[in-house]
């Protein structure tokens, strides 16, 4: 089986490379091609690979491309993890928000706008190229924002595109973990969009476990999204947000330690990676790794005073190499499984349409993804849910056309800025930060990286 792995220069390869070279598991991938812009860090990564393949027998080949037709063509699955910009890109779309006084995290409120508007255009022309020169391969999208991409190119691929987060998996596991339950055999009741989900229920043996967890101080309070949180207000929501809701439900002192902080969490990482890859080694690369994770949202840390992330926390993380290598094998070897994934809604959530992406629990199997039917979101989560769906529908519309104005409605509507003014400077901040959003609304769809 052959894997392309898009943005194969990327820093979070080696997780993918390291999860395939656990498997010698029959139909196993045996050879994947990196694709990248970036030649050196292509060449990086390949060298970190091959270091990370030694003494394993049988390791999967690696070659790598910066032509993308050539990377795709041959594929049975396309792993898509790009970012368009780099994580300068990143740290410029948090220093235009900050500077309005609002959130500039990568996915979520403004700075997952201005993300979103320069990667569906890239992600749409990748799409484009995948029908012509691979059409029976699979698309496993992880490029963020990844339900909004996703939903990008399932226009153009139809099911054939999944989008994966570690987020929600991440926590099933947690909370499986402080109830004393095997997260295999607990099925994790979770529905939302992309970082706007909620675990609402966690049964073992037919039996819903978390109304003992909401019920428990102590447990409640043990874990790392009760720490950030707060129980009382897990127990007011009668469920447990994903993480990323921590950017919603405490937006004001989010948005302060972030404006207080010495940098950005993108300047952070930027200069983190640009250490690494001056000097790449395997070893260099599992020490940024880990602390790169140790440091995740520390500003939403800081915030809530929940303090530093917990050792269990950390082994709980959900490993989007491992949803990724999940979801191939399921396909690939009709090993069906249970998933949470992003995909289109179908009949799943009454309050959107057929053709809107979600995250919720997927049988897999080797037709793909299928969403299973879930209970009704309440109100308030009905409520962010539409409202983000409908932003997200207006950054799309904004790429496709080259709409000005249709971006600066994207902003404004959106729950997290709070003035049809803001978003319009916003837009005027973000297009002299990005060259490419100029030309995007000069000219609508481009292919142009």
């Amino acid at each position: 089986m052959r894997l392309t792995i898009l943005g194969g220069g990327g820093f979070r390869v080696p997780l993918v490379y390291g999860a395939l070279l656990a498997d010698h598991a029959p139909g196993r991938v045996t050879e994947v091609t990196l694709h990248d812009v970036d030649t050196d860090r292509l060449k990086a990564i390949t060298g970190v690979l091959a270091e990370q393949a030694t003494g394993v027998p049988d390791a999967p080949a690696v070659r790598a491309t910066a032509d993308l037709d050539e990377a795709l063509r041959g594929a049975d699955f396309v792993f898509s993890a790009i970012r368009v910009g780099g994580l300068a890109g990143r740290a410029a779309d948090e220093r235009v928000a900050l500077a309005e006084g609002v959130l500039g995290q990568e996915t979520v409120g403004a700075g997952g706008i201005a993300y979103g508007l320069r990667t569906v255009p890239v992600a749409v022309h990748i799409a484009h190229r995948v029908k012509a020169v691979a059409p029976d391969a699979w698309v496993i999208n992880f490029t963020n924002p990844a339900g909004l991409v996703t939903e990008a190119m399932s226009r153009h691929l139809g099911d054939r595109v999944i989008g994966i987060c570690d987020s929600p998996v991440g926590l099933g596991r947690r909370v499986a973990r402080v109830l004393g339950a095997d997260p295999a055999d607990a099925w994790i009741d979770y529905v939302g969009l992309n970082h706007l989900g909620w675990l609402r229920g966690l049964r073992v043996g037919g039996r819903d476990e978390l109304p003992r967890l909401l019920g428990d101080e102590e447990l409640l309070g043990s874990f790392e999204e009760g720490r950030l949180f707060g129980t009382d207000w897990l127990r007011s929501l009668g469920a447990i947000p994903n993480e990323y809701l921590h950017y919603y439900y405490f937006n004001r002192e989010t948005v302060r330690a972030y404006r207080e902080a010495e940098r950005t969490r993108g300047a952070f990482l930027a200069a983190q990676q640009s250490a690494f890859y001056a000097d790449p080694s395997y070893g260099a690369w599992d020490r940024t790794r880990a602390e790169r994770e140790a440091t995740y949202m520390a500003d939403n840390r800081e915030a809530s005073g929940a303090g530093d992330r917990d050792a269990a926390d950390l082994e709980e993380s959900g490993g989007y190499e491992k949803v990724a290598l999940a979801l191939m094998r399921a396909i690939a070897r009709d090993e069906r499984a249970t998933l949470i994934l992003n995909v289109r809604n179908r009949r799943t959530l009454a309050a959107l349409d057929e053709d809107a992406v979600i995250e919720v629990p997927c049988l897999v199997d080797a037709n793909g993804a299928h969403p299973v039917a879930v209970d009704p979101l309440p109100l308030h989560a009905t409520g962010l849910v539409t409202a983000v769906k409908a932003v997200e529908r207006e950054v799309l519309a904004a790429a496709e056309s080259g709409s000005r104005a249709t971006a600066v409605k994207a902003f404004a509507l959106h729950p997290l800025v709070d003035s049809v003014a803001v978003a319009g400077r916003l837009v005027e901040g973000y297009t002299s930060a990005h060259p490419g959003l100029a030309d995007l609304f000069r000219g609508g769809w481009r292919k142009d990286v």
